[in-house]
């Protein structure tokens, strides 16, 4: 018994030695799930702490964003991380301010869903998009504003997103990380639904894909909308 109480202490050791800092979800995996929290564990770094595409400042500045979506309060090591990164004052309030009009946009859906015709000519979404390019750093701003719509499941609006982001040259591989830093904060099933959005707009010619992007977006049976028809 002994044995499996040290057994124990050392893996919450380890896990708090790995982060800084220990959540009540990673003892109760350690206590009564070890194998998935070492699968959790493996996803987690791979998502948020090994070096993929974004620096350390950009992907930050991302976090910020989704945190404030998502209300996630706890996550205040971001602060930290950011500052750690160079970021500072003016990119905190940058990374609000992008998460706020992108939060804001339930107005400019509502506005295209329900009223599209009655406010014409208006564009609710032209109006979204020059309020994004109002804000800077654009290119983090796209980013940061594409996580926050996978939070918030606001699919209209991604799709807006996402073309405007394309027009503004943000490269792809940035766009993929920014969706998938939504993954656990946003849940995994909002992160399925924005890759399937991506994936139709590529193959409906919505934007400009790159080669290996179009290869991923044709490539057959992986659900979401059928592709002769186009139905969801």
């Amino acid at each position: 018994m002994e044995d499996e109480h040290g057994d124990l202490t050392r893996r919450l050791q380890a896990v708090r030695a790995k982060r800084g800092y220990l959540l009540p979800h990673h003892g109760l995996m350690a206590l009564a799930f070890p194998d998935l929290l070492a699968g959790y564990d493996a996803a987690y770094t791979a998502m948020a702490l090994d070096d993929r595409i974004l620096s350390h400042h950009d992907r930050e500045f991302v976090w910020l964003a989704v945190l404030a979506a998502t209300d996630e309060g706890l996550a205040t090591h971001h602060i930290a991380k950011f500052r750690a990164a160079g970021g500072d004052d003016d990119g905190i309030g940058a990374a609000f301010a992008a998460a706020a009009w992108a939060i804001g946009a339930e107005a400019h859906d509502f506005a295209a869903k329900s009223w599209g015709a009655q406010l014409a000519p208006w564009d609710p979404r032209a109006a979204y998009v020059q309020g994004v390019r109002r804000l800077a750093p654009l290119r983090l701003v796209h980013l940061a504003q594409l996580a926050v719509h996978v939070c918030k499941a606001r699919w209209r609006v991604l799709r807006w997103q996402i073309v405007a982001a394309y027009e503004d040259q943000v490269p792809e591989g940035e766009i993929a990380e920014a969706l998938s830093l939504a993954m656990f904060p946003g849940s995994i099933p909002r992160f399925v639904e924005a890759c399937g959005v991506w994936r139709e707009m590529i193959v409906h010619n919505e934007v400009p894909a790159s080669r290996p992007y179009r290869i991923w977006a044709e490539f057959e049976g992986q659900g979401g909308f059928d592709e002769a028809s186009g139905a969801r």
